[in-house]
């Protein structure tokens, strides 16, 4: 795979002082267009060591309006990133439409890095570039341009380089870099596999020959500027987007698991407050055990309208100290997160190892009110399963203890509620004409939550689906489902 870029190719001075400012005014050109896109572009820049990947970044910056470029660089991993999920550092990096991202190192850096130096095995190393494929697939289908350059040089072209810089800097060659240096043939060969796995027609890489530094940048300018105006000038997809049935989707007028439900379950008041007051002692103390071992936790509340989510996770919040915790209420995106993939607003509220994140309301929007209401199309919130799945293997993957709650109400309690909200002066403002308005698609949100918890609820992250008729039931049941999954992880 390499050895197209092993050819000895060059650029004179001469003729690199001709082109780089007809690559500068091209790129320009193409930026300011994108400013007005609805789309972001990803610049991947990786190869190998002495390459010249930073003054390819500089380069860039050089050409490019910095006000809309944005560079992250993945070097150690800070604490901050180490406490969370893998690819929270990279989902803080995604730009927004109309923006662009480099990122100097990336998702493939410690996959390559750690079965070239035989810190992993072969397994795990395909695993994750599955799991890289599956992320720039869903990067692409909500729209994202993605750019892949890979920087080559032969191991002797790559020695000679090393030697120059250290000379250069007068200083001796950093050991990592001897390091990878030495390994330079097992490197060779894990890069190759992962590029050759992971080069798609959607998310290509860009092989370029670093030899010769003047080759090497007026080749990064061309590809940008190719990939950049072939994506600008596609014609906007068509309003009609065609709609496809989901192969497991359920069938309006069939029983589904909510009908398993049992909605008659009632708990008296004494015995209420006896269990409240148990698992409320129990959660406090297990939830100082798991912040002293690290053990993060993240709940999602979902339900009816007036199901009780609110006081259900008052009733959890009240039994943890408030410096373990925070609740995030999710409501119509800003502008901001219109801008992003649905899913980085909720990445960028995971908590770090030992703390809660409990969300009121959640990712799953896309597959219910999105749904519904047609936020999204069909393909859209189909599509949504699987990288909700994928979500969700990576907290539980990372040490999370991820808690998935549906507070199940019948129509009629949920009638008996909005009336009650709208004849009582401190819940008034609970009730609102859309959630009278969401009441009348009552069957089309039944299909939906069916279908949701079809296809999420997973061995590693199952649904709980709680009765909530009574609402002491239904607090009582979550506090305990909190508590033994939490015991469980400890």
């Amino acid at each position: 795979m390499f050895e197209a870029a092993e050819l000895g190719l060059k650029l004179s001075k001469e003729e690199f002082a001709r082109r780089d400012p007809e690559l500068q005014s091209q790129l320009l050109a193409l930026q300011r267009r994108l400013r007005e896109a609805d789309f972001p572009v990803i610049v991947i820049v990786s190869g190998v060591e002495g390459a010249g990947k930073g003054d390819v970044v500089s380069l860039l910056h050089r050409w490019m309006d910095a006000r809309g470029l944005e560079t992250h660089a993945f070097w150690d991993e800070s604490d901050e990133e180490r406490q969370r999920p893998h690819y929270w550092r990279f989902w803080r990096a995604m730009p927004a439409k109309g923006r662009m991202s480099i990122l100097f190192g990336s998702w493939y850096t410690r996959p390559i890095v750690d079965l070239a130096l035989k810190h992993t095995k072969r397994d795990h190393f395909d695993r994750e570039l599955e799991r890289i494929r599956h992320f720039e697939d869903m990067l692409v289908d909500d729209g994202a341009l993605i750019v892949k350059l890979w920087f080559h040089l032969s191991k002797k072209a790559q020695m000679k380089r090393l030697e120059e810089d250290a000379k250069g800097r007068d200083v001796k060659l950093e050991p990592l870099t001897r390091t990878y240096s030495k390994s330079y043939d097992r490197f060779a060969k894990v890069s190759e596999r992962a590029l050759r796995k992971t080069d798609v027609s959607h998310a290509p890489w860009h092989i370029i020959e670093a030899s010769n530094a003047r080759h090497r940048d007026a080749r990064v300018g061309e590809v940008l500027i190719e990939r950049l105006a072939a994506r600008l000038d596609e014609p906007p997809p068509s309003s009609g987007r065609v709609t496809v049935s989901s192969p497991a989707m359920h069938r309006a007028g069939d029983p589904g698991v909510l009908s398993a439900v049992p909605l008659d379950a009632r708990m008296e008041d004494k015995a209420y407050r006896k269990a409240l007051e148990e698992y409320g002692a129990e959660l406090w103390d297990l939830a100082w055990k798991a912040w002293r071992q690290r053990i993060t936790t993240v709940a999602v509340f979902e339900g009816w309208d007036a199901a009780g989510k609110g006081g259900a996770i008052r009733r959890v919040t009240q039994a943890m100290d408030a410096r373990l915790y925070r609740v995030i209420s999710v409501a119509a995106p800003t502008d901001e997160e219109k801008a992003h993939h649905y899913l980085w607003r909720f990445w960028r509220h995971l908590p770090r190892d030992g703390y809660h994140t409990l969300y009121d309301r959640s990712w799953y929007g896309r597959v219910l009110v999105e749904r519904v209401e047609g936020f999204a199309s069909a393909l859209d919130w189909q599509r949504a399963y699987n990288e909700i799945n994928s979500f969700e293997e990576q907290l539980v993957d990372h040490g999370t203890v991820l808690l998935k709650f549906w507070v199940h109400i019948d129509q009629e309690e949920q009638l008996r509620r909005f009336r009650e909200r709208e004849q009582s002066p401190l819940k008034q403002h609970k009730i609102t004409a859309e959630d009278w308005r969401n009441r009348e698609r009552w069957p089309d949100y039944e299909r939906a939550v069916t279908d949701m918890v079809v296809h999420t609820s997973t061995d590693i992250a199952p649904w709980t689906l709680v009765p909530g008729n009574d609402k002491r039931v239904a607090r009582i049941e979550i506090l305990k489902t909190y508590c033994e999954r939490l015991a469980k992880a400890l």
